[in-house]
């Protein structure tokens, strides 16, 4: 019962979490305009339509966005052996945001439906790919040219970014602008779709490694020695992080901090043995974005503010915490 605990203690805030972000928005709805919004089927009901419509596909959103981030990282700081590992490392976020960014510029992005997720999906994947091809030495990946190469990609494709928008009228810089901070608004059930589509296989091998992960994080040759296919299980192991980042930025823009703090403080608190490691994150993860986007929406009233601005507010003291802690123990 003892392990059961934080599993539970975590579904029950996630289950909180959800239930308050039913009831956040411009529009007061009680309780009982909720659960007739969940129950009905009414299409002219307008309790309905702000809660199908608006409000349970944004929290659908939330749950996924922060669970694979939180996973993504807490699998970057396994294979890099390092804590301050997060998921936009390798350059995933620039090359998601520069696709999304220039198809906002070309006009495509205002043709609407799934263009603007699948072209940000396809940037990150392509950062990817030029990172890996980059790294790979001897047909091994050099974990310390991984890294220098997701810089540069990023310090391009951020230059890039950059070039786009001081080209760009006001109303493109406007909408880039507000994209690269991260938000959930907007957020429809076909891009939840695509998000889960992506997400839970990738969560679940990530969790299938786990064993192999505590044992990269001892080393290589120490992983070796106990059986782990070093080099197949990191580009396995980086793929898939990199997937996570690469899908959430696609439906979400960039949003910082969950990917870093949320696994740093699951790994204090309950332990860094990954097969229970990456669930606690994943519920972690989820239930921090839930709760943080629903607290923003509460706070900022009628003006729709960033998610990634409110992450970053939250997540440079908290995590300034989290160190503190960890240096004084």
């Amino acid at each position: 019962m003892k392990r059961a605990t934080p599993y539970l203690v975590l579904s029950g805030l996630l289950f909180a979490g959800c239930w308050f972000g039913l009831f956040v928005g411009p529009a007061d709805l009680s309780p009982e305009d909720v659960l007739r919004a969940l129950w009905s089927h009414g299409d002219q009901d307008v309790a309905r339509r702000i809660v199908m419509g608006l409000r349970l596909p944004r929290i659908v959103a939330a749950v996924f966005v922060g669970a694979s981030l939180s996973v993504s990282g807490a699998v970057f700081q396994a294979l890099l052996r390092n804590p301050l590992a997060e998921p936009y490392l390798l350059g995933v976020s620039s090359g998601a945001a520069l696709a999304a960014v220039g198809a906002i510029a070309l006009g495509i992005g205002a043709m609407g439906g799934m263009i603007l997720p699948l072209a940000a999906l396809s940037g990150g994947l392509a950062a990817i790919s030029i990172v890996f091809a980059v790294a790979r030495v001897s047909d091994r990946l050099d974990t310390r040219v991984l890294i220098l190469a997701g810089v540069v990609v990023s310090a391009f494709f951020g230059a890039c970014i950059t070039l786009i928008l001081v080209l760009s009228p006001a109303q493109t810089l406007r909408s880039a602008f507000f994209w690269t901070l991260g938000s959930l608004s907007g957020i429809s059930w076909s891009m939840n779709a695509i998000l889960i589509a992506y997400t839970v296989p990738a969560a679940i091998a990530a969790w299938g490694l786990g064993r192999h992960l505590d044992a990269l994080a001892l080393g290589d040759e120490t992983a070796a020695a106990v059986g782990t296919e070093v080099e197949t299980v990191k580009r396995a192991a980086f793929f898939l992080a990199s997937l996570l980042a690469a899908a959430t930025v696609s439906v979400a823009g960039v949003i910082g901090f969950v990917g870093l703090v949320v696994p740093h403080a699951v790994r204090l608190l309950w332990g860094s043995a990954h097969r229970r490691l990456i669930p606690l994150t994943f519920l972690a993860g989820a239930t921090a974005l839930v709760v943080t986007d629903a607290g923003a929406r509460a706070l900022g009233g009628p003006v729709e503010i960033p998610i990634g601005v409110v992450t970053a507010f939250l997540g440079v003291p908290l995590f300034l915490v989290l160190l503190r802690r960890k240096g004084g123990a």
